[in-house]
């Protein structure tokens, strides 16, 4: 049906291109008044104005727009098993102190060394142990925990293949990783690998992140800087621009007694 409309358009713009035209523009015009009706109007000094909408600016990107926030491994099993987070309450009243106390927060904390000033000693505990420093320990444990927890969702979100142990030994290591360590190793030296011997076909290890490990190498001057990145830039300009040529005396003369010689 669409190629049907398609032909019968075309016959139609061969046989009168004038007629076909005028139909084209009136129907555009139509559409264009119907989208202006369509808009919400208003009433000002006794006209009625359409609000056209807010104008939008495409703008290109360097590189493709971010992707979904991968989900952390409690995130993924909860999806899996249907689990839907409950929303806490700021407030509950506790008992031991008879009001109302905050359910997380700075205040919270308050709140809980106000209500256990006092900590009973179990009855396996050593009597000498300070339960109240133990209680900080296991707090700090656990706040320990969950950072770890915090970084292997961040590896897994990464795809990084780490070893069981955890450490990248020479064993596992990519030849990148391997060339790199070479590269460092020779560096490291006092002579900063000047003097070493090169075994044949040996390359040095390149990109991002490789200099920053070598001992005296030059590094690129970081581009945040207490001037702002124009005056910056506008130093550079001006620097460049007003770079004078040197003249090597010396050598102008010597030039200009060869050329007298030879007249």
């Amino acid at each position: 049906m669409q190629e049907y409309s398609l032909l019968l358009l075309l016959f139609i713009y061969r046989n009168n291109k004038e007629q076909y035209l005028l139909n084209l523009t009136r129907d555009n015009t139509q559409l264009l008044i119907n989208g202006i009706w369509a808009l919400p109007t208003e009433r000002v000094d006794e006209c009625i104005v359409a609000k056209l909408p807010e104008p939008t600016t495409v703008l290109p990107r360097l590189r493709k727009p971010p992707g979904p926030k991968p989900l952390t491994k409690w995130e993924k099993f909860a999806k899996e098993k249907g689990i839907k987070k409950k929303k806490r309450d700021k407030k509950k009243y506790d008992e031991v102190l008879d009001k109302w106390v905050p359910t997380y927060g700075f205040k919270r904390a308050d709140a809980e060394k106000e209500k256990e000033w006092v900590l009973e000693v179990p009855k396996n505990a050593d009597p000498n142990e300070d339960m109240f420093q133990k209680k900080i320990d296991l707090r700090n444990e656990k706040v320990a925990k969950n950072e770890i927890q915090r970084m292997k969702n961040i590896v897994r979100a990464k795809k990084v293949e780490v070893p069981r142990g955890g450490y990248f030994g020479p064993e596992v290591a990519s030849s990148g990783q391997l060339l790199t360590a070479v590269t460092v190793a020779k560096s490291s030296t006092a002579s900063v690998g000047k003097f070493q011997s090169k075994l044949p076909k040996e390359k040095e290890a390149r990109g991002i992140g490789v200099k920053e490990l070598i001992p005296g190498a030059k590094r690129k001057a970081s581009h945040i800087s207490e001037q702002p990145e124009k005056e910056v830039n506008l130093d550079l300009i001006k620097s460049v621009l007003n770079k004078k040529p040197k003249y090597d005396i010396e050598k102008a003369i010597s030039l200009q007694k060869n050329e007298n010689k030879l007249e």
